[in-house]
């Protein structure tokens, strides 16, 4: 049975839950800031996640949302890192010694951590390894890149403390779909970067690519992927292009609005040409928007949508930090002048030792943000596993919601026969409209009142 009701299946990406619009000033909290000992007191700390967040770029792309700035004058770059020095001393100090901590997983995001210097890069890698304990060298580290900042002194640093997989966005290989999404490229500068990621022998390469890009056909789209494919990565993500408020292509009104169907459709054709096209070319499917090539080494580190567990220490401006009850940040913007102003808010601040913005969660969110986790990748989630976790199943949880995606045929019922709450390739087509369904009434309000900046 399908539901008669058309749904459209580009809403939001949920890269995280709650999203840091549905944040607020702890401040305002009736119990005030809260002290980050107090928070990871009774937390499990012998399997942490470490996220270093880097707020520079060359270029400010016309779809990017991201909280990052265009440049670093004034040796800002120097006054971020020693900032980020200083927070990660306070936090370090927060978790205390009453227990072993250990970190299981790090990656140096952004913007473009790779916009540091090599000498900068040493010093990223010195924070996260002296001052927060994290044994860069044992643990995956995943870092972020781009064509004009992958250069060869900078990918040795990263090869020498440890680097694991290193993330490209290359977005698209035709000049013009380059220019049309405001990342201006030349395929030859691309092209360069990725021989040099490869001499650096980086265990796992992973190439981001968009589909949606005004003029982008099926045929273009497939230029991109087998260019791409050339380089043999281990993974590859398929990115569905939105067009938001605040962004470059969203002050130029873009040539696709959100509301257009036509954009739908063409961004849903681009998605399935490209997805047969990587399972056709010995690819696995991960989630809707990652694909992993078949024998390719594991790093052993948080696949897509790992950020939203449990026990994430998130260091720099716009990183997000989760305990058991709170997920908490900085101040969150996308226009530029606010951009700077937090970026130079942060950089002036000495004391590190409480949480400024966030949002408590209860056992309610809990569980949705365990199935959003679980159910938008590819294998699914055992039903005993979450029972195991909440005592309950989700079908008790979350009926109606279920009882929804069921109508629309994006539950697989031979995986429920056999105790897995797993997506239909159609379901899977579809995480943009299920993620958000899922959003509870609590953080939808909270995410509507946010007075975008």
């Amino acid at each position: 049975m399908t539901s008669p009701h058309p749904v459209r299946p580009y809403q939001s990406y949920v890269y995280a839950y709650p999203h840091k619009t549905a944040y607020g000033r702890l401040s305002e909290h009736p119990t005030g800031r809260p002290a980050l000992r107090e928070l990871w007191a009774e937390e499990r700390k012998d399997a942490l996640s470490l996220y270093l967040h880097i707020p520079f770029c060359e270029i400010r792309c016309g779809f990017c949302n991201l909280f990052t700035r265009i440049g670093a004058p004034d040796a800002l770059t120097t006054r971020y890192l020693d900032a980020l020095d200083r927070q990660a001393t306070a936090v370090r100090e927060a978790l205390g010694d009453d227990e072993p901590v250990r970190f299981a997983a790090a990656a140096f995001g952004g913007g473009t951590p790779t916009f540091l210097t090599a000498g900068e890069l040493e010093r990223l890698c010195d924070i996260a390894e002296k001052r927060m304990g994290a044994d860069l060298r044992a643990v995956p580290l995943s870092v972020e890149t781009s064509p004009s900042t992958a250069t060869a002194d900078r990918l040795a640093v990263l090869a020498d403390r440890g680097t694991t997989r290193i993330s490209i966005g290359v977005q698209s290989f035709v000049e013009a779909e380059a220019r049309a999404a405001v990342r201006p490229q030349r395929r030859a500068e691309v092209e360069a970067a990725l021989g040099l990621i490869r001499d650096a022998r980086i265990p796992v390469l992973n190439i981001d690519l968009i589909y949606g890009i005004d003029g982008q056909t099926e045929e273009s789209w497939r230029t991109s992927l087998d260019a791409a494919l050339q380089w043999r990565p281990e993974e590859l993500y398929l990115y569905p292009l939105y067009v938001r408020p605040l962004t470059g292509l969203g002050r130029s009104g873009g040539s696709t609005a959100d509301a257009d169907s036509a954009w739908d459709e063409q961004r849903l054709r681009l998605y399935r040409a490209g997805r047969d096209h990587l399972l056709s070319h010995g690819y696995e499917q991960v989630s809707m928007r990652m694909f992993r090539r078949a024998g390719a080494p594991l790093t052993d580190g948080p696949d897509d949508y790992a950020c939203q567990t449990d026990g994430m220490i998130g260091l720099g401006c716009g990183a997000r930090s989760y305990t058991s009850r709170l997920h908490y940040s900085f101040d969150y913007a996308v226009e530029m002048r606010e951009v700077r102003a937090i970026i130079d808010g942060y950089t002036a601040t000495e004391d590190f030792s409480h949480a400024e913005v966030g949002r408590f969660t209860d056992g309610g969110e809990a569980r949705r943000r365990h199935l959003l986790q679980s159910v938008l990748q590819a294998a699914g989630m055992p039903v005993a596993e979450y029972r195991e976790r909440f005592g309950t199943s989700p079908q008790e949880d979350f009926r109606e919601e279920l009882g929804l995606f069921e109508a629309r045929g994006w539950l697989d019922p031979d995986a429920a026969a056999a105790g897995v709450l797993r997506l239909t390739p159609e379901g899977l087509a579809h995480s943009d409209a299920l993620g958000p369904d899922l959003f509870s009434p609590a953080v939808r309000a909270a995410m509507a009142a946010y007075e975008l900046k």
